[in-house]
């Protein structure tokens, strides 16, 4: 109840600064990063290249989608990729040139935009995207993989868009933020206090860092990485808002792979237990099952789903036993929008599924 009474007056606050004239002196109170579930103005995806070739057709369907709903836009490399990117639309039916689809041509190197892509903050009724350091996870795909254009991407979005780019010198990933749009953050310790991406930083000096650049008043941190998650547990296949007080949290079952005793089961079970205590709803999401893909072994997890505009876009994995009785549950998380699986093993295969390949644009009060 308490939280609820404190979200509730900071809305307010926000609502009253941002007709105040004065405002400019309260920046810190009137930041904030809007939930994915608030309005969107656009989704912006980097389409795969020489070394991801192979989930074309999985980009092709998740553009497709979310195009019957709101604008995407597309980063294409070079002219090859232009061309490779508008004949996998055309293999699915899809019309490249649909009025929604908008394409630039920028330099990058990956297909994971959610991670190497903007973070969009809104400060005083003024759209502003952050740039944080990205190093390709710490390196921990191989010292070979270029991320150098990857860095540079958030500036280029905001040279299209016209919008201010502020520089922040911490090597983070926004797989690993997890906001319910007024006062809080959710992420993994594991991931940005990993000494690959920033040697020597601390929880407190962390804690005050996402204060300050997110505008939220409370921190929460979980901890721990997942078996074979090589971004080290980023948040959005561990723990998910659905709403400003629910937030939903993996579980092992008697089904998954992943045992009830396991390392993983602890993970999952701690979060839980640190986000409840924290004073919010907690769901847990069960793992009904794995699959066997390319001789690797993944459960079916569902939780890196992307929230649009009137719709949801779950990973699949190709087994109906799992795939129905998900899209039933992500159907009562989200009840007003339309929900779509795509099955997507090749991108589970490298490392994550639709939500890493997607980055939202907020639609803010002054577009």
């Amino acid at each position: 109840m308490k939280r609820k009474i404190w979200i509730i007056f900071i809305t307010l606050l926000i609502l009253v600064m941002s007709n105040n004239s004065q405002a400019n002196e309260f920046t810190y109170q009137t930041k904030r990063v809007p939930a994915e579930w608030e309005p969107q103005e656009a989704i912006w995806m980097q389409w795969p290249g020489y070394w991801e070739k192979n989930l074309e057709i999985t980009f092709a369907k998740i553009a497709e989608i979310i195009s019957r709903y709101e604008k995407i836009h597309i980063l294409y490399h070079s002219k090859q990729i232009y061309a490779d990117a508008q004949k996998a639309l055309r293999d699915i039916g899809a019309d490249p040139e649909n009025k929604n689809i908008y394409w630039h041509k920028v330099l990058y190197d990956n297909a994971w935009m959610r991670d190497n892509g903007p973070i969009y903050v809104l400060n005083n009724n003024e759209l502003r995207i952050q740039n944080w350091n990205f190093d390709a996870w710490g390196g921990a795909f191989g010292s070979d993989i270029s991320f150098k254009l990857d860095n540079t991407v958030p500036d280029k979005v905001g040279a299209i868009l016209d919008v201010a780019v502020d520089h922040i010198d911490i090597v983070h990933e926004r797989g690993n933020l997890e906001f319910n749009g007024s006062d809080t953050v959710i992420l993994n310790w594991s991931t940005i206090g990993d000494p690959s991406r920033n040697l020597n930083y601390n929880k407190q000096q962390a804690e005050f860092d996402l204060k300050k650049h997110f505008g939220v008043t409370n921190v929460i941190f979980i901890e721990g990485i997942p078996d074979g998650d090589l971004t080290k547990g980023h948040i959005d296949g561990i723990a998910r808002f659905i709403g400003p007080e629910s937030v939903v949290v993996l579980q092992c079952t008697t089904e998954s792979s992943c045992r009830l005793d396991s390392k993983d089961a602890e993970i999952y079970n701690n979060a839980a237990k640190i986000i409840k205590e924290a004073g919010f709803n907690v769901i847990r999401e069960p793992i009904e099952g794995f699959v066997n893909y390319n001789n690797q072994i993944f459960d079916t997890n569902y939780m890196n789903w992307l929230v649009g505009n009137g719709f949801v876009i779950v990973p699949s994995f190709g087994n109906p036993d799992t795939d129905i009785p998900a899209k039933s549950r992500i159907e009562t998380y989200f009840p007003n929008r339309d929900v779509h699986l795509i099955e997507m093993l090749s991108s589970w295969a490298a490392g994550g599924g639709v939500h890493c390949h997607t980055n939202d644009q907020p639609a803010f009060p002054n577009q």
